[in-house]
C-alpha cells in the first residue's frame, strides 16, 4: 500500500499543539487544528455583542493560538504565508472534517481519562487507514487506544515531537503492539524526508528516552550541586559546550523548559518506578519552592537565574538554592577548566576534565557523568532497540554534542570502567562482557561504515540514503585537493563537492584559491560541484579581522587585490561551463551570501539566515552581492510586464542599508535571495544529497552557461530618491551622519553612477563602482571602529 500524508489535523491548540500545526504548514501540509469550545464569553466578545453560539466564540480558542503564532519567539513559522494553510475550529462543531486527512495528531492535556475520551470521538469520524497519532511526553501509547477499534489500534502511535517543533530534531516513535509495521516504517520515512527530524523509534516505557536520560542528568546534575557545595552559576560554568552541551548548560536550560514543565516530567517518572531510581526523581523541596513562588524561569521573568536592569544595562544573578535568594553570578574556574579550553575538539576537553581528579570542577564533571552513563546502560533494551536510539534521541532531543554511549567511547571506556569499579559502582554486565571479549569501544568505524554493539556483537549502523557525511566520504575516499579553507571531495556519480572549514568558514584567500581551482577541476573532469559543509554555519562572510588589519596598516593594494579576487570569483561561479548549485544553511552572511547569489542554482536548508550585512560594521557588500541580488530581483520580475525599477532598486537598497537576514529559507525567497526554482531542504542532512540531485538535474537537462549580462539602472533619479531616503531617516534621528555617508555609497552602486535612467550598463562596471565603494569606506575611521567592536563584542556599533 502506497502512504501519503496531503492533510491533516491537530487537536488541541495549546503551545505544543499550534507548534506542531505550523510546522506542519512550514512544509506545505494544510492542517486544521480544533480545539475545546469555550464556555464563558470574553469581555470583548460580549461588548461586540456575541454569543456562546457564534461561530467566531466557538473556534475562538484555535483562532487566539493561530493568531499568537506571529508574535511567539523564537517564530514557530518559517513565513507568514504558512498560517494560510492552518484551518481553525473546534472540535464539537467540526470533528467531521477527520475524514478528510490523513493523519490526525493529538496534542490534549496529559491525563490519559481525557485522551481516550478524545480517541473515541475520533474513531467515530476517521476513515479506515487514516494514521492517528499522540504528542504524549510519557504517558502509556499502549493504553490510550485500548478500547478503540481494531483498524484504529493498527494505524495508531506515539509521535512525541520535542519543543519547540520547528527547531528540534527529535522525534520519538512510539509503536503498540497493534501498530502495523508499514505504518511505523512510513512515519519514521516520513518525518525524517518531510518533516525534516531525526526519527527515534522508542518503546512504550515512561517518558520514552530523551526526557528519561535527560530528565534523570538534570536532577542528578542538581544532587551533585548540593551535595558539593556548588553554586547553580559554577555548574553552568561547566556543564555547557565544554562538556559538549548546550550553552544554556544546566539551570539555564530548566529555565527555558519552564520548572512546572520539569516537575511534571519528573513527576511522571517518579509515579512508575521505584527503588533507587524514584529517589532520583523526587524533585527537591527548593525546587517545588520555587514553584510554589512562581519562579518557574523564562516564561514568569525569574528562576535560577534572575536578570535585573541598573544604570550600567543588565546584570544577571543567580539563585541560592539554600537562602532562595538572588546572588552575583559565579562561575568556576580551576586548573582542570583552564587546561580544558586549551585543547581542541570537545572529546579532548571532555577527557581533560574527567581526568583531573581532585580539581573542583573535573570531580564535578566525574560525578555528574558517572551516573548518567550506568543509568543509560541500564536502561539499553528497556528504552529503545539499542544504543544508537538512546544516544541520537539525548542529541536531537536534548542538544548534547555525544550521546551517554558516545561520551563513554569519548572519555575512553575501559578506563572509566575500571575507576567506576574502584569507586563502588555497579557496571552493568553486558558492559563488562564486552571489554572482557577485548572490545574497547561501544563504536567503530571501518571502511566508512559505523558498527554498534548490540548483545555481545557489532552490527551495522544504517542510514538514511539521502544523508550525505563528508568525514565519512572523507575517511573512505580521502580529498582531491585541499588547502586552510577548503577541501575538494568526490561526492559521487561525476559531482564534485567543495567543502568550507576555515575558522567560521569566514572566507579569505585560501578559499578564493580553492574556488578557482575547483572551477577548473570541475570544467574537465565532473559534471558539477556543490559548495557546502557541514559545519556550524555556511558562511558568515568574509574575513573580517584580516581586512581590518589591512585597512589599518593602509595596505590598500592590498585590499584592491583581495576584493577584486573575490569578485573574480563570483563571476567564476556564476559563469562556469559546469552547474555550480551552493547548499547554504544557517548563518549565511555578507560573503556567504556573495557565494551563493551568482550560482546557477541554490539548494537551501529551510533554516537558513541569508543576508547583505556588511552595513552593520560601516561598509557595503564588495564582492558583487549588491549587483547580484539587483539582478536576481530583475531576473524575478514577470515577463512582459512593465515595473517600476526604481522601485526594484530602492527595494534592494533598502534590504542592504539595514542589513535585513532572512529567518528562515522561505524568507530568503521572499527578500529576493532565492529563485522560485531554488530549492529548500527541510532535513539538514539531507541537504548536501539534496544539491547533488539538483546538479545532476541541470547537467542532465543540458546546462550551459548564461549569458554575460546588461543591467538596467535607475541613475541620477534613482540615486537622488534613494539618498533623500537615508537622510529623512538621518532626519528623525534613525540614521547617523555615517550611515547616511555609507547609505550614499550603496546608492550610487545601485545606481549605475551618475548616468540616465534606463541605462544598460556592464556587470564590471557595477562590480567596479562596488569595489571603489567598499575601499573607500574601509579606510574611514567611524568603519575601522564598526569592525573592530563587531570582532570583540559580536554586534554592531552606531557611531
Amino acid at each position: 500500500m502506497t502512504r501519503t500524508i496531503k492533510r491533516a489535523a491537530v487537536l488541541g491548540s495549546g503551545v505544543m499543539g499550534s507548534g506542531i500545526a505550523a510546522h506542519l504548514a512550514n512544509v506545505g501540509i494544510p492542517t486544521i487544528m480544533l480545539d475545546i469550545v469555550p464556555r464563558e464569553l470574553t469581555k470583548d466578545e460580549e461588548k461586540k455583542g456575541l454569543t456562546l453560539e457564534e461561530r467566531a466564540v466557538r473556534n475562538r480558542m484555535a483562532a487566539q493560538s493561530k493568531k499568537a503564532l506571529l508574535k511567539q519567539k523564537p517564530s514557530p513559522i518559517t513565513t507568514k504565508k504558512s498560517l494560510d494553510l492552518i484551518e481553525v475550529g473546534n472540535m464539537d462543531d467540526d470533528m467531521e472534517k477527520l475524514a478528510d486527512v490523513d493523519w490526525i495528531i493529538e496534542v490534549v492535556v496529559e491525563n490519559l481519562d481525557v485522551k481516550k475520551k478524545v480517541f473515541a470521538n475520533v474513531d467515530k469520524y476517521r476513515k479506515e487507514g487514516t494514521i492517528v497519532s499522540s504528542n504524549t511526553s510519557g504517558i502509556s501509547v499502549e493504553d490510550m487506544a485500548a478500547d478503540c477499534s481494531e483498524d484504529f489500534r493498527k494505524h495508531f502511535l506515539g509521535t512525541h515531537f520535542f519543543n519547540p517543533p520547528r527547531y528540534l530534531k527529535l522525534l520519538e516513535v512510539i509503536p503498540t503492539k497493534d501498530t502495523e509495521p508499514d505504518v511505523l516504517s512510513f512515519m519514521k520515512t516520513f518525518g525524517e524526508n518531510v518533516l525534516g527530524k531525526g526519527v527515534v523509534v522508542a518503546k512504550d516505557t515512561p517518558n520514552f528516552i530523551a526526557n528519561r536520560i535527560g530528565t534523570y542528568g538534570l536532577l542528578v546534575t542538581v544532587q551533585k550541586m548540593l551535595d558539593g557545595g556548588y553554586s547553580v552559576g559554577e555548574v553552568d560554568s561547566v556543564t555547557g559546550p565544554m562538556i559538549g552541551r548546550p550553552k544554556s548548560a544546566t539551570f539555564r536550560t530548566l529555565d527555558v523548559v519552564g520548572l512546572d514543565t520539569f516537575i511534571h516530567v519528573a513527576k511522571n517518572v517518579y509515579d512508575q518506578v521505584g527503588g533507587t531510581e524514584k529517589e532520583i526523581f523526587d524533585v527537591p523541596d527548593f525546587i517545588l519552592k520555587m514553584q510554589e513562588n512562581g519562579w518557574l524561569g523564562a516564561k514568569s521573568g525569574q528562576g535560577f537565574f534572575l536578570k535585573k536592569k541598573d544604570k550600567n544595562g543588565s546584570t544577571i544573578y543567580e539563585l541560592n538554592p539554600k537562602t532562595l535568594e538572588y546572588e552575583d553570578r559565579k562561575k568556576l574556574k580551576t586548573a582542570a577548566t583552564e587546561m580544558a579550553k586549551q585543547e581542541k575538539g570537545t572529546r579532548r576537553k571532555l577527557k581533560a576534565l574527567v581526568s583531573a581528579k581532585g580539581d573542583k570542577a573535573g570531580d564535578l564533571v566525574w560525578s555528574i557523568l558517572k551516573p548518567v552513563l550506568t543509568y543509560s546502560a541500564d536502561l539499553a533494551g528497556e528504552i529503545a532497540d539499542d544504543i544508537v536510539s538512546i544516544d541520537q534521541a539525548m542529541k536531537w532531543g536534548f542538544g548534547w554534542e555525544f550521546g551517554p554511549f558516545e561520551t563513554w567511547d569519548a572519555i575512553g571506556l575501559r578506563k572509566s570502567v575500571e575507576r567506576m569499579q574502584e569507586e563502588g559502582e555497579t557496571v552493568p554486565q553486558w558492559i563488562q562482557k564486552l571489554l572482557e571479549d577485548g572490545n574497547e569501544s561501544f563504536y567503530k568505524t571501518e571502511n566508512g561504515n559505523v558498527y554498534y554493539y548490540d548483545n555481545g556483537a557489532y552490527k551495522q549502523q544504517s542510514f538514511n540514503k539521502k544523508e550525505i557525511n563528508l568525514k565519512r566520504l572523507k575517511d573512505v575516499n580521502g580529498v582531491i585537493k585541499k588547502n586552510t579553507g577548503a577541501s575538494l571531495i568526490d561526492l559521487g556519480d561525476g559531482v564534485a563537492g567543495l567543502e568550507f572549514h576555515s575558522q567560521s568558514n569566514a572566507i579569505g584567500l585560501d578559499i578564493i584559491q580553492m574556488v578557482n581551482f575547483t572551477l577548473d577541476e570541475v570544467s574537465k573532469n565532473y559534471e558539477g560541484l556543490v559548495i557546502g559543509n557541514q559545519g556550524k554555519n555556511f558562511c558568515v562572510g568574509a574575513n573580517l579581522a584580516m581586512m581590518l588589519m589591512e585597512a589599518q596598516d593602509d595596505n590598500f593594494f592590498e585590499l584592491d587585490m583581495v576584493v577584486r579576487q573575490f569578485q573574480n570569483m563570483a563571476m567564476n561561479i556564476k559563469y562556469s561551463e559546469k552547474p555550480v548549485v551552493t547548499a547554504p544553511f544557517n548563518m549565511t552572511l555578507g560573503g556567504g551570501a556573495e557565494v551563493s547569489l551568482p550560482a546557477a542554482a541554490i539548494q537551501a536548508s529551510a533554516e537558513t539566515y541569508m543576508g547583505l550585512v556588511e552595513f552593520g560594521v560601516g561598509l557595503i557588500p564588495g564582492g558583487g552581492g549588491t549587483k547580484e541580488l539587483y539582478l536576481k530581483q530583475l531576473r524575478n520580475m514577470p515577463k512582459g510586464v512593465d515595473f517600476d525599477l526604481s522601485k526594484v532598486a530602492n527595494d534592494v537598497f533598502e534590504k542592504v542599508a539595514t542589513a535585513k537576514v532572512s529567518t528562515s529559507a522561505a524568507e530568503a525567497r521572499e527578500n529576493g535571495y532565492l529563485n522560485s526554482s531554488d530549492g529548500i531542504s527541510v532535513n539538514p542532512d539531507h541537504l548536501l544529497s539534496d544539491a547533488k540531485e539538483r546538479v545532476l538535474a541541470l547537467a542532465k537537462a543540458g546546462y550551459r552557461a548564461p549569458k554575460r549580462e546588461q543591467i538596467p539602472v535607475v541613475g541620477d533619479s534613482g540615486y537622488a530618491a534613494m539618498l533623500l531616503g537615508a537622510k529623512s531617516l538621518q532626519l528623525s534621528g534613525y540614521a547617523s551622519d555615517h550611515d547616511v555617508k555609507i547609505a550614499e555609497k550603496l546608492a550610487y552602486v545601485l545606481s549605475g553612477g551618475r548616468i540616465k535612467e534606463g541605462t544598460l550598463i556592464d556587470e564590471q562596471l557595477m562590480l567596479d563602482l562596488e569595489r571603489e565603494a567598499f575601499l573607500s569606506l574601509i579606510g574611514e575611521p567611524k568603519t575601522q571602529q564598526r569592525m573592530q567592536h563587531m570582532l570583540l563584542k559580536g554586534k554592531p556599533l552606531r557611531n
